[in-house]
């Protein structure tokens, strides 16, 4: 599938997807989203990619969806708008790579929710801004509400969305929102450090860790318990575990096949 709003690549099995409509301040549409989602079901499918990077080009990281299509479009086609974006964050949460959002600029409405759909983020000190904006518009941000209300609570969701105020990448990550926050300059080569770091680790192992910790996020205690137990006893099985024990065990790095 050759792509018409964003730009990928890979460099050193981290997979770089970058939104690329500054003109439009990469506003998400139905077409954006279904080349993200493309891309990402392309790459877990395949072996060449360990970790993602999702950024963008242009002042903002993304405005949202685009008002355009949510002003003119009908009853269906909006819930078919919605639909595909819900596809999409479904998709970023179950396919293996851990996903990394590098955030340089604004990211609104339904770019503060793309943001918090991503596994980490790493956000530029004085570029990056967040915010569910819709109620400056008449808007009701419903769908941002579900992944930022799981990063940052109920509270400070609420007051996000009641506000629809933007918040600079500190207090985001004073709220939970981001991981880490860099000196502007510094983000992509701070990103992809960190992205190659990750990616050190065992492919099988980094998909299993990620889809164990968001299925035990929505169990009880001791249904989480009793779950992450069983995982536990499947995980060193693994070839993988195997040869992490063995090398501890040896005093030496451990040589993970490259799956």
């Amino acid at each position: 599938m050759a792509y018409q709003y964003i730009l990928t690549e890979v460099k050193d099995r981290i997979g770089l997807i970058t939104l690329n409509q500054p003109d439009k301040m990469n506003a998400l549409g139905e077409a954006v989203e279904l080349e993200i989602t493309d891309v990402l079901r392309k790459w877990e499918k395949g072996k060449d990619v360990k970790v993602v990077i999702l950024k963008a080009n242009g002042k903002v990281f993304c405005s949202g969806h685009d008002r355009l299509e949510v002003r003119d479009g009908t009853p269906s086609s909006i819930r078919n708008l919605f639909q595909t974006s819900y596809n999409m964050m479904s998709c970023m949460r179950q396919v293996r790579m851990p996903i990394i959002a590098q955030v340089h600029g604004i990211a609104m409405a339904g770019g503060c929710h793309l943001v918090a759909g991503c596994d980490l983020v790493v956000a530029a000190e004085n570029g990056a801004k967040f915010g569910m904006t819709g109620m400056k518009i008449g808007y009701n941000c419903s769908t941002p509400t579900v992944a930022v209300s799981r990063a940052v609570g109920q509270k400070k969701c609420l007051e996000m969305l009641l506000t629809g105020n933007l918040y600079s990448a500190q207090e985001a990550r004073e709220m939970g929102l981001v991981n880490r926050v860099v000196p502007d300059e510094q983000l992509e080569q701070a990103t992809f450090a960190w992205a190659k770091e990750i990616a050190k680790g065992s492919r099988i192992v980094l998909g299993i860790s990620k889809q164990v910790f968001y299925a035990q996020s929505e169990m009880t205690e001791d249904q989480a318990y009793h779950y992450a137990k069983e995982m536990m006893a499947i995980g060193a099985l693994l070839p993988d575990a195997q040869e992490g024990f063995s090398a501890g065990i040896e005093k030496r790095e451990p040589n993970f096949p490259e799956e």
